[in-house]
This record gives structure tokens, C-alpha cells and sequence, in this order.
């Protein structure tokens, strides 16, 4: 991770090394692929591959590599029981390259939680041709990846029941309309974001503002992350459906490959979830998200931007601020990549930068 006191030298010196990449797939068509697709960009140097867990911690021994790509199906150890072991005791930021379906999203969702930094859903059939048409995807998840801030993993923690909110906290008595619109609560993530998530939401109480979320997430494992948070959460938690109202006590995250925007009417203010054309590379963008708040909820917004390469957010959270917005970005110290949130101070629209343990605090203070 960059620190802020690397002066222009320093990060361009930085920037010249290059990301050592160890490969781990059964298939020998995608360790091809991958070797190829790694290989053409300069920036990147693929040290070795290997086709299952053993062979390649056999080649850590030898040499840490700076970013491991890692298929989960494979023969003789799977690669979930291989990451939680590696996390556990020689952290090195992992990208998993799965053709898991659908149906199997909670494994993937496993993975993110033991610590893997980006996730890159490959198809089942047409691996090779995949691997190549997305060039710029996978050799930008493992630039991203090199950069992550990776820790030992923690003994998972049992799931705590969900709470009604009579057994947890009562409602506090106010009169109705007080306000012609209640405040609401946009955030944005991307590398990170699906921890950093996690900890904003638990933290948030039964009566917390509405919460519209964009995290960037492949197509189909956005509802099992969401349902997910909504087990570990007093609020709580689904994937957007178009028209889903905004309301108090519940978060909607945006579906993969499908942006979400906010829309107002009257006092009301619901979501539209639709398709449309990458924006900062991203579908659904935090920026098409920024923006909409800015236009439709003005200075009744609180925008968060948290860990995450690129600066995705970091304009529409700019829009925000001029709309009266208030606004908070995670610090770099609790980042796993201090990318969004950078390029966001560095607009000076960011009203508060916080570690991700004081966020939810804040947040509820803006809003009451």
C-alpha cells in the first residue's frame, strides 16, 4: 500500500516492479490461458503454476509470490480448504477464477470471507476465449490484489440470531413528518468491500436510515451476499429489485452486472435497478448510484465511499457535496485498498475520514 508521504519519485519506483503471479488451476487450458493473458502485461510476471493446493504450496516454500490466482473445483484439496489454510498462516492475496453457477455462490461467498481479495466468475464452457476477451479485468484484479492489505484470518465467528425489534431496542417516539423527506444513506466498495460491508452493517441499529449499496460484485452472487448480511444484521439486508422502496431498518444492495439508481417521489424514495453501459469499468458503479442521490436527495444524502482500486465514486461523490451532501470515506490504515476513497479526499468533498469501526457512529449522527 502506498503511504501518503511516498512522494511522485517514490511511487512511480513502486510502480515499475513487477506483480509475481502464481497460477493455480487443474485444467492446463486455463494455466495456458492465464500464463498468457498475465504475461502480456508489463506490469505483471507470472513466477509459476501449478496444478492443485499441494503443488503450489510446494512452490511457496520456495518463493512467496506477490498475488495467487486460485480455482476453487480441483482434485485432491479444494481451493477453499487451500485459501482458509494459506490465510491462516502465510497471508497472500488471493483472486479466485471460478466457474462455480449460481447455485454455488455461498462457496465463492466462504472465499471472500477467509480473506480472497477479488473474485472473477469464468464460465464453464469457452474458458480459454473468456480469459482472453477479458484481459484488462483479470490483469487489473491482480494489480489491485498486489496492493491489498491481507491479515491472518480470525477464528470464524458463530452467527449471532437475528433479533425482532421489540427484544433488541424499541422505537424512538417522534412525530411523523417532521421532516418533508427522511435522510438516506448511499455507500460504495469495491476490493475489501465485501468485510468492510459486513462491519458497517452490523453496527447499524433496527431504526437506521434506508441504505442503498453498490459493491462490486459478479452477476448472480450479489442475492447470496446479500442474504448473508441479512442473517448477521439487525436491519435488514436484500439485493435491489427495481422499484424497492427506501426505508428505515433495511439496506438494499445492487444486483451484479445491473446498475442502481435513486429516485424520489414525493417523500418516498425508491430504486431503479436497470442495465446500461460500463461506468469506470464497473456495472453497477458507484458513481451512477453518487450522482442519482445528488440529483434526487440532495442534502438529505450521507455518502460513504470504502476500500477499493480505482476511482469509482469519487465524482458522483464530488456531485454529492456540491448538493449539500455530507459526506465519509474509510481511512487508509483500515483499506485493504485506499483507491475510492483517496481519489474522493483528494476532490475535497469528503466531510469526514474514519476507520471502519466509526463509520456506522457517524453515519447515524449525520442522520439524527
Amino acid at each position: 500500500m502506498i503511504d501518503h508521504e511516498l512522494d511522485k519519485k517514490d511511487f512511480m519506483q513502486m510502480t515499475k516492479k513487477k506483480v509475481r503471479v502464481l497460477i493455480v488451476d487443474d485444467s492446463a487450458v486455463v494455466r495456458q490461458a492465464l500464463t498468457e493473458t498475465l504475461s502480456s502485461d508489463s506490469r505483471i510476471e507470472v513466477m509459476a503454476s501449478a496444478a492443485d493446493p499441494y503443488i503450489a504450496a510446494e512452490k511457496i516454500r520456495h518463493e512467496v509470490p506477490d498475488v495467487i490466482t486460485l480455482d476453487v473445483e480441483m482434485p485432491r484439496m479444494d481451493g477453499i480448504t487451500f485459501l482458509q489454510k494459506l490465510m491462516s498462516q502465510h497471508p497472500v492475496p488471493v483472486v479466485i477464477v471460478s466457474s462455480l453457477a449460481e447455485e454455488r455462490s455461498e462457496t465463492v461467498l466462504k472465499a471472500l470471507e477467509y480473506g480472497a481479495v477479488e473474485i472473477i466468475q469464468k464460465p464453464r464452457l469457452g474458458t480459454k476465449q473468456f480469459i482472453e476477451e477479458s484481459k484488462v479485468l483479470i490483469c487489473d484484479a491482480v494489480k489491485a490484489a498486489s496492493m491489498a492489505r491481507v491479515k491472518k484470518i480470525a477464528a470464524i465467528r458463530k452467527i449471532q440470531p437475528k433479533l425482532t425489534a421489540d427484544s433488541v431496542i424499541s422505537m424512538p417516539a417522534r412525530k411523523a413528518m417532521i421532516k418533508t423527506t427522511e435522510k438516506v444513506v448511499v455507500a460504495g466498495a469495491s476490493t475489501g468491500g465485501t468485510e468492510a460491508l459486513r462491519v458497517f452493517l452490523e453496527s447499524m441499529p433496527l431504526d437506521a436510515p434506508g441504505i442503498v449499496i453498490v459493491q462490486h460484485m459478479p452477476e448472480h452472487f450479489t442475492a447470496a451476499f446479500a442474504n448473508r448480511l441479512n442473517e448477521k444484521c439487525r436491519i435488514s439486508v436484500k439485493e435491489a429489485a427495481d422499484n424497492d422502496t427506501v426505508i428505515r431498518g433495511r439496506a438494499l444492495i445492487a444486483p451484479g452486472n445491473r446498475h442502481i439508481l435513486l429516485r424520489r417521489s414525493g417523500a418516498r424514495y425508491y430504486v431503479e435497478v436497470k442495465d446500461g453501459p460500463l461506468v469506470c469499468r464497473h456495472r453497477p458503479s458507484v458513481d451512477v448510484l453518487f450522482r442519482s442521490a445528488s440529483r434526487y436527495a440532495g442534502k438529505n444524502a450521507v455518502g460513504v465511499i470504502m476500500t477499493g482500486m480505482g476511482d469509482d465514486g469519487a465524482r458522483g461523490m464530488h456531485e454529492m457535496k456540491g448538493a449539500g451532501a455530507f459526506n465519509i470515506a474509510q481511512d487508509e490504515a483500515t483499506s485493504i485498498v485506499f483507491g475510492m476513497p483517496k481519489e474522493a479526499i483528494k476532490r475535497e468533498c469528503v466531510d469526514r475520514v474514519l476507520p471502519l469501526g466509526k463509520i456506522a457512529a457517524e453515519v447515524i449522527k449525520a442522520c439524527f
